[in-house]
């Protein structure tokens, strides 16, 4: 049901990947708004416009083609480039003053590219990746970091807020991605220090369980702490966010920071840490695998 005071929006979704297809999916329900879809396989394409009632295209332009608003959601830098420009991408279909979101986790280099060509066609853009992974997504509580000027920010937000619970701006495009390379650098951090404080507890012979109870109600709490370290103990990895992902994330992390000036030791000893796991056979582990370095 559209919220009160909401007005119903025409809106594209390019990528119906493990994020993507949830976020749409919320656009509908609980936004209300009208969605078109596109995916490389259109057999998801497909089946999500099946369940959900909306409609799906051959190509991103098609599906952009009158929208508002059109929402991109893809795997990296280039998946993005191949779904926005050329002959047959996004911005080809979109009107002038229509707004393209990308929920992609990408480059800031690559925001700023966007922007421009956004411009260029008198259209406007927003970087704007997410956190809360696969659960968040499905529930529609999603965190947006977005990057784009202000009046954009305002028109796209009671959109994005169909499936968010947080949604802030962070300044010019690009900052949305930089603000996501944060986040990505304090979770490596966060996962490396506990995963190393469970593996010294196992060797003290405590009960971690019991250890796990006192110490997430002080300082050293956090989510990681809270929702992964029962699975963790458990050697289950398989619950969300995959170590390639991560990698790739770190790997725009530690590009930025090369440009910036920025010293990131401990996030590029981490990234070293997932390359072991990915050894293990772990590339679709969550990131909470980390432990399973130190155990095996």
């Amino acid at each position: 049901m559209q919220p009160k005071g909401q007005s119903m929006a025409k809106t594209a979704f390019i990528g119906l990947g493990v994020m993507g297809y949830p976020m749409a999916g919320h656009l509908k329900a609980k936004g209300g708004h009208e969605v078109t879809v596109f995916n490389r396989t259109r057999e998801k394409a497909e089946r999500w416009a099946g369940e959900h009632g909306g409609a799906f295209r051959e190509t991103p332009r098609e599906a952009a083609e009158g929208a508002d608003f059109v929402f991109v959601c893809v795997g990296n830098d280039d998946d993005v480039r191949s779904v926005t420009l050329g002959e047959t991408g996004a911005f080809a279909g979109m009107k002038p003053g229509a707004v393209l979101v990308d929920h992609t986790t990408a480059s800031a280099e690559l925001a700023r590219e966007l922007d421009q060509a956004a411009r260029e066609g008198g259209r406007r853009f927003l970087d704007a990746p997410v956190s809360g992974g696969q659960a968040g997504a499905e529930n529609g509580v999603l965190t947006v970091m977005v990057g784009g000027e202000s009046d954009t920010f305002e028109a796209a937000r009671p959109v994005i807020d169909s499936y968010a619970r947080m949604v802030g701006l962070m300044g010019p495009a690009g900052a949305g991605q930089l603000a996501k390379m944060m986040n990505q650098i304090c979770i490596a951090g966060l996962v490396q220090g506990l995963s190393e404080a469970i593996h010294f507890g196992q060797n003290a012979g405590l009960d971690i369980g019991k250890v796990i109870d006192v110490i997430s109600k002080g300082a050293a709490g956090s989510w990681q702490m809270e929702n992964r370290h029962k699975t963790m103990i458990e050697g289950r990895y398989d619950f969300g966010f995959a170590v390639e992902w991560m990698r790739k994330d770190l790997g725009i992390c530690l590009t930025e920071a090369r440009r910036n000036g920025a010293s990131l030791p401990v996030t590029a000893l981490v990234d070293q840490f997932y390359g072991e796991v990915e050894k293990l056979g772990g590339r679709r582990w969550d990131t909470s695998s980390l432990l399973a370095r130190l155990t095996r």
